[in-house]
Formats: structure tokens, sequence, C-alpha cells
């Protein structure tokens, strides 16, 4: 018979709380993903490189978690978790800092929103009330015992109405450095009143000189994952040097073991990753877990050593898709040389132009640079693979006041050459520089009528900007209310990284041999350079000493600004350009005005 003591006993062990689970296991046992979000729906499965991760961001020991990652290794769902374990189980004022305004929205809503719904003990933690008077938004939540907050960096003076316990920082090189100093400074700033704090720091490195992931790695304990080579047993980082196929064929990529030299396939991966372990190479440091993390060591399909292998051999040409497949896929800092040598250039024209036209070349731009006395303006036609072809650079010379140039510009706008499929080709789309205060309303006045035949005024901004990204309203508006249009806003820094890529390794970029020597002199007119901004490294496009002029530069960077304005249906032009006939540059919405065959323009040097 059960005496009171012994119920006494048992009624205070219900009321007893339950164990702390670590963070790993709290995880696996209630965050459940959706069949939208994942391939493999259902409960999380942690891989154990995700759970040395998790160990670090769960422990009271552990202020700081630093993490270069790569794509493909399944971070986004590791943070949401660890977002969700921190509300359910240790609640306070949460700040996640996020780049720009729409990576914010875009993880609230593709990310936050249904994993937490598909979580049992987290579906109603975030809910947003139909109420007038609850403060709950989409981008600021408030739950029992603290309050969850989704900040852009690019506007950081949102930073200074919030406190934060547990700051998140995710792709921390794409936030910029502004007026108002480092992001990530300022919100760390907000997390100083409390001595329990959390900072997590989580990006794919950019640039080595600029990183702020791989300075706040090395001021961790630096750990890299390792894995045991099935043969002699050794640990690992397992590196793309360590990735070997035969020669043009990628699906024979296999781990060489840099220790035992003994190669294996893919079928080795998972029981090597399953025993792979974490490893800290600055152990002395405490406080700052730090994790240095490739794909190689994913066991999802995608990102097989044959198919990264097939990535690779794809990227080599291109400069861009060789820093992409580097910065996310090896976890690595993209390093370029500071300048660009002109003699070098020269030495890479071929025989090409508007009247030797190159037959894969099949899209035609323009981009012009408005002067005091000349229009300058670059012909640049690309192919399918964005291969872009320099056909010549022509100068117009007058004074922007005065209509006769406008005019003269329509009339070699208008202009077709003949394209040796037998067809024709015209220029689809053009961007004039309208950054100029003297000649800004010239040209809207030209541009804004041009509007349906793609014939775009554009602002140069610097920054990490999308490459062309069309005004929110209208600018140039009469005083009666009439005329006016859309400006296009063009990230000059993101299109000169790419040239600059694509001309220091001679690739994607070819050059008339009509074009003078003046012309390549001013295409390297500019170099990169690393200042400082609030004590903080800011990577910048700064004029060479000597070079007075750039306009080339500037004209092939507003051809690529052009370029993002054509959608291209290849088949169908080239197509149209083999039956004879002219291609019909479908626009913003309307057919494009085809003009008469034949070109008063031939190839003109500066």
């Amino acid at each position: 018979m059960t005496t009171i003591a012994e119920l006494r006993r048992e009624a205070l062990l219900a009321l007893k709380p339950p164990g702390h689970l670590p963070l790993a296991d709290w995880i696996e046992a209630e965050i459940r993903l959706p069949s939208d979000l994942s391939a493999t729906p259902g409960p999380v499965r942690l891989y154990p490189y995700q759970r040395g991760i998790a160990e670090a961001i769960g422990s009271p020991d552990v202020e700081r978690v630093t993490l270069v990652k790569a794509v493909r290794v399944g971070f986004t769902t590791l943070l949401t978790s660890a977002i969700g374990s921190f509300i359910h189980n240790d609640p306070g004022p949460i700040l996640i800092l996020l780049p720009t305004e729409s990576d914010c929205r875009d993880y609230a809503v593709s990310e936050l929103e249904p994993t937490f719904s598909a979580t049992p003990c987290l579906r109603n933690a975030l809910e947003i009330t139909k109420d007038e008077t609850d403060r709950n938004t989409l981008l600021s939540r408030r739950f029992a015992g603290g309050s969850l907050k989704i900040v852009a960096a690019r506007a950081p003076r949102n930073l200074r109405r919030h406190t934060a316990r547990i700051l998140i920082c995710d792709e921390a090189d794409a936030m910029e450095i502004g007026a108002e100093g480092n992001p990530i400074k300022l919100g760390e700033r907000r997390t100083l009143s409390f001595s329990n704090r959390k900072i997590i720091i989580g990006s794919t490195p950019i640039f080595s000189e600029t990183s702020h992931v791989l300075k706040a790695y090395a001021e961790s304990d630096m750990r890299v994952f390792e894995c045991p080579c099935p043969s002699c047993g050794a640990f690992v980082e397992i590196m793309w040097p360590h990735i070997q196929w035969q020669s043009d064929r990628p699906e024979t990529a296999q781990f060489c073991c840099p220790q035992c030299g003994v190669c294996h396939d893919e079928s080795a991966k998972p029981a090597m990753v399953q025993a792979g372990r974490w490893r800290a190479t600055k152990p002395d440091v405490q406080g700052h877990a730090g994790f240095r993390l490739n794909a190689l060591v994913s066991v999802l399909p995608n990102a097989s050593w044959a198919k990264l292998a097939a990535e690779i051999l794809q990227a080599k040409s291109d400069p861009v898709q060789l820093q992409v497949f580097t910065n996310t896929i090896l976890a690595q800092a993209w390093d370029e040389a500071e300048s660009l040598d002109e003699m070098d250039l020269i030495t890479k024209v071929i025989p090409i132009g508007l009247d030797r036209m190159p037959d894969v070349a099949i899209v035609l731009v323009a981009g012009i640079d408005v002067q005091d006395d000349r229009l300058e303006i670059s012909l640049v036609a690309f192919d399918k693979h964005d291969v872009a072809y320099i056909l010549a650079h022509i100068v117009l010379f007058g004074s922007p006041d005065d209509d006769t140039l406008w005019q003269e510009l329509d009339e070699l706008l208008r202009t077709r050459w003949r394209h040796p499929y037998g067809g024709s080709i015209g220029v689809d789309a053009c961007a004039i520089d309208s950054g100029d205060g003297d000649w800004t309303q010239r040209c809207y006045d030209f541009c804004f009528p041009r509007t349906s035949r793609r014939v775009m005024a554009i602002k140069g901004m610097f920054g990490s900007r999308p490459v062309m990204q069309r005004s929110k309203g209208k600018v140039g508006t009469r005083k009666d209310g009439r005329g006016g249009g859309f400006i296009w806003i063009a990230g000059v820094d993101v299109i000169k990284t790419t040239l600059f890529n694509r001309l220091q390794r001679g690739q994607m970029i070819k050059f008339s041999d009509t074009l003078e020597p003046v012309y390549f002199e001013q295409l390297a007119s500019e170099k990169v350079v690393v200042r400082y901004s609030r004590g903080q490294p800011v990577r910048r496009f700064e004029r060479v000493s000597g070079r007075a002029r750039a306009e080339s530069l500037d004209c092939l960077v507003y051809s690529f600004a052009a370029r993002k304005a054509v959608p291209v249906q290849w088949t169908a032009r080239e197509a149209a350009l083999r039956g004879g006939g002219t291609v019909q540059r479908g626009s913003m919405g309307q057919k494009l005005y085809d003009s008469t065959q034949g070109s008063k323009y031939p190839i003109r040097g500066l």
C-alpha cells in the first residue's frame, strides 16, 4: 500500500522540469521540416558537422560562434532550428541581421514561418494576430519572455531601437559598411547589456581583404572538419586538390587521400562524414568557436564530387562563375589582381568588327558616356555563353545641348548591320549615363520617349547592388506634370568586378582589332584598392595615378548593364537570322522599331 510520503515524493517528481537536452538532440526531437521546404520532410536529422556547430551554439560557455560556410551544408535549417530552441527553451530578445530588406522578408516567409508551422511546439510561437493593437509584424514578433526582430544591415539606423541577448548575422560578407559604420559591430553593441549574450556570425566569404567572416574566424579557435580515410584512417580536411578525376570525365571524381594516396569514390563519403570530427587549430582560444566548412563533405545528391567536378569544368572558362564556385562551394575568398595591364589587353585583339561580326554573337547593346563636347559609344555583342565581343567604340562630337548630336545618336541606334547568318542585327538596348548633372535633363529628354526601344537613362551606384534595378518613382517630370520616366540604377562596382575578373584572365571578352591604343589605356584606368572607413576595410575602384580619362571603361560598364535588360530566346533569334530576316527586339512590353538596313557608321576608333 502506497504511503503518503511516497505519494508526495511522486508528486514532486512529476513537477520537476525535464533535464536539459543538448541543442542537437532537441532539434532532432522537435523540429519538423515541411514538404515545400525540404526534399526530406519530417523530423530533422543533423549531419555530424551540424551537430558540432549546434553544440557550440547551445553551450553557455561559448559566447561567439563564427561559421565560414559553403552552400548545400544545411546552415539555414540549423539556424532556424536554433532560433526555435531559443524561443521555446531559453527566451529572450533575439536580433537577426541580414544584408537587405528583401533578404529579411524572404527569410521570414520562406524559411522561418514554414518551419515553425510544421513544428508542433513552435506552431503558434510567432503567430501574427489580426488585433490592430497587436505590435507583431512580419519582421518583428513578440513571444513569451522575449522578442524576435529581423533587420536589414543596409539600414543600420534600425539597430538603434533594439537590444538583444542573441545576435545572429547571416551572409555577413554581403553587408556594406555605410556612413554609420559596420552594421555587424553596431549589432554587437546592442548586446552589451547582457552577460549571457550569444553572437552568431555566418557567411560564405567573398573577398579576403574585406571579409567580415574570415576576420572573425581568425579570432576564434579555428575549427576544421576532418574525415577519416577509409584506407589509412588518417583524419583529413577534404579540400579541392584532394578531388581528382579522369580528363573530361567528371563522373569519375574521387577523393584521393593526401596521406596514403588511395582514392575512394562517392560511395565512401557517407561513412567518412559520419565518422568525421571537428578539430580546433587554436585550442587556446576560449569562448569563441569558429568553424570552416566547404561543400565537399555534404552528402546531398547535388553536392556529389562528380557534380562539383562538372560544375568546375563549366565554370573554369568564366571568372565570374569561378568566383561563385570558390565562394559558395569551397568556402574560400576570391583574390584578384589590383589593376589591369593595358599592353596585355592589346595583345588579345582579334579580327572582328561591325562589318566582321562573329556568327555566334546575336545580341548587340550599346553603352554611352556623356561628355561636355561629345558622346562616346561602345557597341558590344554577346553570344549565348555570355562572351562579350567589343566590336567598335564610336565618338560623336558636339555639345549635348545641341539637338543635332542626339539626332545623330538616334540614327546610330536605329542602324542595322549584316549578320553572317544572313539576316541583320541592330542595337537591342542601350544604357546612357545620366549621372552628369550638367546634361541629366537632356539625357532624360532623349531616353524617356524611347523607353519602348530599351533606350535607358542609368545612374551608377557604388557598393553591393544589383547590376540593373529600376527606380521606384519617375524623375524628370515637368512643372505641368507632363513627361518624366524611370531611370535605372546600375551596380557599377559589381559590374567592374565582373569585368576585372574576365579581363585579368583573358577570357569571356574579345576585342576588335580596330580599337586604338587609347581605348585600352582607358580600360586600364582604374584599380582595386582597400581603404579603411571607420576602422573597417572597404573595397573600392579608384583611378590609376596619371590616367585622366576612363570613358572606354565606363562605356563597357554601361554595355554590361544594358545586356541585363535584354531577355533572349536564343534558338528563335538564331533561326530568324539564318532565315535572312531581322530580329524582332521584343521590349519592355512593346515591339521595338526596326530600322532600314545598311549603316552610315562603319567602324570608328577614338
